[in-house]
């Protein structure tokens, strides 16, 4: 790959980081333009599969990960009411003593590290308060607008800016975003206070009709982080961040397990948050001439199988891999989509179909269900081993 391309990301969230992280070590100008004032990321809990700890490995920052992250066990699938187990754990790459494997971070920590690397490399890499509005691309390069008035142009963009990508709504110039009819919860208890309320396991996965209640512990078994999934009548709000009361959540639960209904009643209030889920069908197309998605600006994910962050760092590392493999950007990208589009699309209708089985109406049915969530060639996928 010749050096010293001038790489605009558009979005400084784990995928784009990612990149940016080994788009810089390999030698290229990369700015990251980031539409908050300041950095911090939205959530909590999220699982590294064994393939995303490689692709951190490539870029170098496996080290400072596996200081502030877990290796992840395999959590048990619970019936919502009775706490009887119906089926034991995840895929094959959260076995403990893989050669890589699966770790359970925090996103703040894990953001916060990336940012830190890619600031040791370049200190004035990433660009605040820079809210993409247009970009125009030729056969030289692209110019990318923002709403404070600034452009700049580089010799690729790449839009990593979310689920309501500005980039992929240029790119594509398709309909909106569907809800899904899907709300999620996400509390952090402090173990000291969870623990008094767990009469089993300490990580769980409790599967009912229309929802799904997830726990596992983080930073060193500090706290424990609890996730719902349900299926509401409607959505108003447009954040990822709003507030929620512990009577809102419980009452999503109020027919579950002793134990969902004591750690929502014991999580700090001012800590649950809510979302809506939305989604948007998969693209034919991720890249045109210089311009390509990664993240959930390409493929927004439903978190039944918790593969969202993994996805978009996968990504991050193939993207890297591309462009060094190729010196015309406009093949390098082309090369990143052929390789991940598919992937990405197959991950996508698994985790819908992951969803249609966990909250069905029979969870008594789950361990007799083929699942994805138990299908070694999603979780053990090593994107490293993919030819470009």
């Amino acid at each position: 790959m010749k050096r010293g391309k001038d790489i605009l990301i558009a979005g400084a969230g784990l995928g784009g980081l990612t990149a940016a992280i080994g788009l810089a070590r390999a030698g290229h100008r990369v700015r990251v333009f980031e539409q908050a004032s300041r950095l911090g990321e939205v959530g909590a809990g999220l699982t590294l599969s064994s393939g995303t700890m490689r692709c951190l490995e490539m870029i170098g920052v496996d080290e400072p990960v596996r200081e502030l992250s877990d290796e992840s066990s395999n959590l048990p699938f619970l019936h919502y009411r009775t706490g009887e187990v119906l089926r034991r754990g995840l895929a094959a790459s959260v076995r403990s003593g893989a050669a890589r494997p699966a770790q359970q971070i925090h996103r703040a920590d894990l953001h916060g590290m990336l940012v830190n690397a890619l600031r040791h490399i370049d200190q004035d890499a990433i660009h605040l308060e820079h809210t993409v509005a247009s970009y125009e691309s030729n056969t030289t390069g692209v110019s990318l607008r923002f709403a404070n008035g600034k452009d700049v142009r580089g010799d690729v963009l790449i839009g990593c800016d979310g689920v309501r990508s500005v980039v992929r709504t240029a790119l594509t110039g398709e309909p909106a975003l569907t809800f899904t009819g899907q709300v999620a919860f996400r509390c952090l208890v402090p173990m000291d206070i969870a623990r008094q309320h767990l009469t089993l396991s300490t990580g769980a996965v409790y599967i009912g009709p229309g929802a799904t209640f997830n726990r596992y512990p983080l930073r060193h078994g500090s706290v424990m982080n609890c996730v719902g999934l349900a299926r509401t009548g409607g959505w108003q709000n447009e954040g990822w961040n709003t507030p929620a009361t512990n009577a809102e959540m419980l009452a999503q639960y109020h027919d579950w397990h002793p134990e969902v209904r004591a750690l929502i009643e014991v999580a700090p209030p001012q800590g649950i948050i809510k979302w809506g889920l939305f989604v948007r069908e998969p693209l034919p197309r991720w890249s045109v001439g210089r311009v390509s998605l990664l993240g959930d600006a390409a493929h927004p994910m439903l978190p039944f199988l918790g593969l969202g962050a993994a996805m978009a760092i996968e990504d991050g590392a193939m993207l890297v891999r591309a462009m060094q493999s190729q010196g015309d950007v406009v093949q390098a990208l082309a090369n990143y989509e052929r390789v991940r589009r598919p992937r990405a699309t197959m991950i996508y209708q698994e985790s819908v179909r992951q969803g249609e089985i966990v909250q069905g109406q029979d969870p008594e049915n789950y361990a007799n269900t083929v699942s994805p969530a138990h299908d070694p060639a999603i979780f053990d996928f090593d994107p490293l081993a993919v030819s470009i």
